[in-house]
Formats: structure tokens, sequence, C-alpha cells
């Protein structure tokens, strides 16, 4: 694995993505907070750019006991979009909601000093 300093964390907005070309591999790095989250630009489902979909908060429906609707809302997970067939992930985690199984692969992503660096391989 090869380390590559990839900027400053101020170069990355709270709630955005940025993706990255680095040698042969497309990164996107979400920032949440003071989380750096990184995930190859590839989605699992038939490798789209997923790190360029749309991000949104996960809806979710509330279910009574006895199986009645509360109806839908958003949660406080966000998920990302692929942009080509619309399969969502949870940015914190990389995981499909629907299958745990499908997920996006991750990309180690610190920060030392203020500056980003994350390891790919190579």
């Amino acid at each position: 694995m090869t380390e590559i300093e990839v900027g400053s964390l101020g170069d990355f907005a709270d709630g955005d993505c940025r993706v990255l070309a680095v040698g042969d591999v497309e990164v996107g790095i979400f920032r949440r907070g003071e989380t750096l989250i990184a995930y190859e630009n590839e989605c699992p489902h038939y490798g789209g750019p997923v790190c360029q979909g749309k991000m949104i908060p996960q809806t979710e429906e509330a279910i009574m006991p006895d199986k009645t609707s509360l109806g839908i809302r958003f949660s406080k997970t966000m998920n990302i979009i692929c942009p080509w067939h619309g399969y969502e992930f949870s940015i914190e985690t990389g995981r499909h909601p629907g299958d745990p199984n499908v997920r996006l692969k991750p990309v180690d992503v610190t920060v030392r000093d203020s500056r980003v660096f994350i390891r790919v391989p190579g």
C-alpha cells in the first residue's frame, strides 16, 4: 500500500464529497464533521461512479408492534446514491441498507497535522 497526501483538512467541506484520481483508482472522500471516510468510486452493482451520486438521509418507515405504519421519515444516517442505477449505501459504513453483504470498497484515510492522507494499492 502507498500513502499519498491529498490535501489539507480545510480542503474538504463538512457534508461534502471530493472525488480524486489517484493513479488507476478514483477515491471519494466524505467529510462528516471532523471525520473523513473514503471509498473507491466504483459501485459494486455495475461499476458506476457511486461517490459522484446524491447524498440524502436514509428513509425509513416507523412500524408499530401491531405492524401498522407511523409513516415514512428521514433517519440520521446519510446515504450516497449511485447515479447509474440508484443503489444506496450508508456513507458511515459503506453498506447497502437492504443487503449488508453489498458494500463499497473502503480506502484508509488519516489526518495528521491537518493534512489528509489515503492509502491505495501500489
